[in-house]
């Protein structure tokens, strides 16, 4: 089976609250025939699409292939939320890979949200961004975790745009009998993803970028010249840039190996009027503790858009909305019988170790994927990156080279229940708070 068309009708966008509330742009054609470019990018979500955008105004001759539509992965179906920093925390990356190169990776976090921040301004993107995510803890154990962090970020990286909360404050911002008290992060922001999507796709075809929508790449064959096959076509490049994520496949074994897909799912409830002061009573998004995360916020007419539960495999479950709604019971018990208008699901990518997986898997081949749930920021940061490495040097590309990546073990056969395993443990952690 392919993730690519295990649970999507090709060529369309899910039936997303996402996909309701954007325009999609004029269908693009797919590839025919013989083609030549000085990069051929494989995927057009965020990490192709930045690195499109990029390419082409470094006046580079770039070809985008997506199997489906621009965005219709991940990166049009996601929480929406440009957190802070890594996925991973600072504490932890400062004992993986040495303060200086956890500073480092500080300030790429950084850079990579005022680099969003400056495509939306610099093309017009209307995509509801709006500033502020609030970590929340169900333990008083996280509350500490959360605010040591906090204070941890002001005394090492000069970061002081977090405020602690306690129980009380907490709840004047989002009144959920779960939570007891947490952080809100006012450098960090959240948005409509796949307007940002369709926003970097206009983008980079108005810099002169080709991009080929329905041009599903099946084969790469390597040399001093790539060639990469579609069905209907194919493309001579000089360089490659694989930007599938989670939707990758098998087109390259060192990457499938340590970069594995996992599945999402978010739901948007009806429009919540009055009631939407129980859920949250500024703009703001939200994350929790559990290691499974639960995320929402409220969408521009007032419904909860929740994310929460995951799954690994190939098939998404039959009820989504059912899925998705336990958890949202547990936040927010008012809301048990509320109406489900949209549930989707959708595929992202995971590590080992939390952070993207940026590497030169051929001497003219690179890859970027493996967000691991903090990809708004990322990806569009890492197709910026893998722009620069296909024109000479990338410092940012060589940093997060620093992060040893191990294959997950099992390899592509066994990894997938190994994974079911542990992630079942940590689970069922949450569950019984400890």
């Amino acid at each position: 089976m392919n993730l690519l068309f295990s649970n999507d009708t090709r060529g369309a966008y899910p039936k997303s609250w996402y996909a309701a509330t954007a325009t999609a742009l004029e269908p693009l054609a797919p590839l025919q025939g013989e083609t030549r470019a000085d990069v051929c990018i494989v995927g057009g979500g965020y990490t192709g699409l930045s690195a499109a955008l990029h390419l082409a105004e470094m006046g580079a001759d770039v070809v985008l292939l997506d199997a489906h539509r621009v965005g219709f992965g991940a990166s049009g179906r996601n929480g929406g939320q440009l957190g802070s920093g890594q996925r991973q925390d600072q504490t932890k990356l400062e004992k993986m890979v040495g303060a200086d190169a956890a500073r480092l990776l500080w300030d790429l976090g950084e850079d990579a949200k005022a680099l969003v921040r400056g495509l939306i301004a610099k093309h017009g993107i209307e995509c509801y961004l709006k500033d502020g995510i609030a970590w929340a803890a169900s333990r008083s154990a996280d509350v500490t975790d959360l605010h040591d962090y906090a204070e941890h970020l002001q005394t090492r990286y000069g970061y002081d745009q977090i405020t602690k909360l306690d129980r009380e404050a907490f709840h004047t911002l989002c009144p959920s009998p779960d939570y007891v008290g947490g952080t809100l992060d006012r450098g960090a922001a959240h948005l409509h993803p796949l307007r940002l999507a369709l926003g970097l796709a206009k983008a980079a075809s108005d810099a002169g970028a080709r991009i080929h929508e329905r041009s599903h790449v099946h084969d790469i064959k390597h040399g001093s010249k790539v060639t990469v096959r579609t069905d209907a076509g194919h493309v001579i490049a000089d360089q490659v840039i694989l930007a599938g994520n989670g939707y990758l496949g098998g087109l390259d074994r060192q990457v499938t190996s340590r970069v594995m897909p996992i599945n999402n799912y978010v739901i948007a409830t009806e429009p919540l009027g009055d009631e939407a002061e129980k859920v949250l009573t500024q703009d703001v998004a939200v994350a929790d503790s559990r290691f499974v995360v639960n995320y929402f916020r409220l969408s521009h007419d007032k419904r909860l858009i929740f994310g929460g539960g995951e799954t690994y495999g190939y098939s998404f479950p039959s009820d989504i909305a059912a899925l998705v709604r336990k958890p949202m019971s547990v936040i927010f018990p008012h809301l048990k019988d509320v109406r489900i208008d949209h549930a989707w699901g959708g595929t992202l990518a995971i590590t080992i170790k939390r952070m993207p997986y940026l590497a030169r898997v051929q001497p003219n081949v690179l890859s970027a994927s493996g967000y691991s749930g903090h990809g708004v920021g990322n990806a569009i940061q890492a197709g910026k990156l893998l722009a620069e490495a296909t024109r000479g040097a990338s410092d940012g590309f060589d940093a997060f080279n620093t992060v040893p990546h191990m294959p997950f073990p099992g390899g592509g056969l066994f990894r997938t229940p190994i994974l079911k395993l542990a992630m079942s443990w940590y689970a069922m952690r949450d569950r019984l708070g400890v």
